[in-house]
């Protein structure tokens, strides 16, 4: 360990080419950026400024200059090249020319408040266009991991969901990288704990903040996402439409096919039949009988990450013992992420539709391309 000066997540490093220095690409909560650290004396310097994602790609033999990627909330990725030793950035690419001179998008603030024991919680608050600070639907994001986080980056689902009304919170909760050990470990032999209480005092915070209609409120989440966004609707009937995807519903029947090794070691600690009631009291299976939100359900055949019998359990389990209305779609061949570009749509398009016509009580039909007319068949020759 070279130094303790950098708080957040690493991700490409290098040395300079006397072996002086590291040049690193670091997470510090919600931005990306480029740091020098000097192996001599342990100091950080931090190159660039950026509020977004600042993704270096690839340095130069010698290290002065970088090809790298930039995007924020409003801004879709594009490729960029600069000197490393300050941002002077040439552009190289525009690829989403219609995303800055067509659409209206989201725009992305910054929220802290403190949980149930004092921690502090950052999230990311998008607001929709022409927002005028009256109540609004909220929209509960989750992000995967547990260790994921919620970055200053593009995505075109905010921006479809900020387009129909919604403001969004977006909590790094305990658990989350890019903030200090004493987050990253915070859920440690406690997930479904602290974490929740972290969404919970979110949501808390912005109705107190009159930006969100406490009777218009929905929560989605994909894998860590997914699993506790499944156990959050076990224990509040608070929100009025959830989609939880890729999800662990039962830690016990997963040790051995899929998510176990981080979850023995880490989140739950021991294993089942050391730490059995923790294992099945953390479980959203056990409590699934007091589901009282519509649940739609999203998982892909092929997962081995969380294998999809979870999902199975879970849609199961409500339907037959909590009544609640629930529907589950199964995607053949897919594993943990989606690949399939025509899968990737329908899975947004359904989740969309079913948060939206609950929150909003109305229906919601997805942009689609238009037609293209037929090409005339040629006319064969004649003499």
């Amino acid at each position: 360990l070279l130094s303790g000066a950098f708080t957040g997540n690493l991700g490409t490093f290098v040395f300079t080419p006397d072996g002086t220095s590291i040049l690193l690409n670091g997470l510090h909560r919600t931005n990306r950026n480029l740091y020098r650290l000097d192996v001599t004396t342990g100091d950080l310097e931090q190159i660039t400024q950026v509020t977004g994602s600042l993704d270096v790609r690839a340095f130069s033999k010698d290290r002065s200059r970088m090809v790298y990627s930039f995007s924020n909330t409003e801004t879709p990725p594009d490729l960029y090249v600069s000197p490393t030793a300050r941002l002077d950035p040439v552009r190289l690419t525009d690829l989403n020319p219609l995303v800055r001179d067509s659409l209206l998008l989201a725009t992305a603030e910054l929220r802290r408040w403190d949980s149930t024991d004092g921690t502090e919680i950052e999230g990311r608050l998008l607001l929709p266009p022409g927002f005028d600070g009256s109540e609004a639907p909220l929209l509960l994001h989750i992000h995967g991991g547990p260790a994921g986080v919620f970055t200053n980056r593009f995505s075109y689902r905010d921006h479809v969901w900020a387009g129909l009304g919604y403001v969004q919170l977006m909590p790094n909760v305990r658990g989350s990288s890019g903030y200090d050990d004493a987050l990253l470990r915070g859920n440690m032999r406690d997930i479904g704990g602290g974490d929740y209480q972290d969404l919970m005092t979110g949501v808390d915070a912005m109705i107190e903040e009159g930006l969100a209609d406490p009777e218009r409120l929905a929560v989605r989440g994909w894998s860590y996402g997914g699993i506790l966004g499944g156990w959050t609707i076990t224990q509040t009937h608070r929100f009025k439409a959830a989609s939880v995807g890729a999800m662990v519903s039962d830690w016990t029947s997963e040790y051995g096919p899929g998510f176990n090794y981080d979850v023995s070691r880490w989140y739950l600690g021991g294993t089942p039949w050391e730490n059995a009631e923790l294992w099945r009291e953390r479980s959203p299976l056990t409590h699934a009988h007091k589901v009282r939100t519509p649940t739609l359900i999203i998982h892909g055949m092929n997962d081995t990450t969380d294998t999809e019998p979870q999902s199975m359990m879970f849609f199961a389990a409500i339907r037959d013992g909590a009544g609640a209305p629930v529907r589950y779609i199964r995607f053949p061949r897919e594993p943990h992420g989606f690949r399939e570009p025509r899968h990737q749509r329908t899975r947004d398009v359904e989740e969309i539709r079913w948060i939206h016509e609950r929150i909003s009580g109305g229906d919601w039909t997805p942009w689609t391309p238009p037609t293209k007319p037929a090409a005339a068949k040629a006319k064969p020759a004649t003499d």
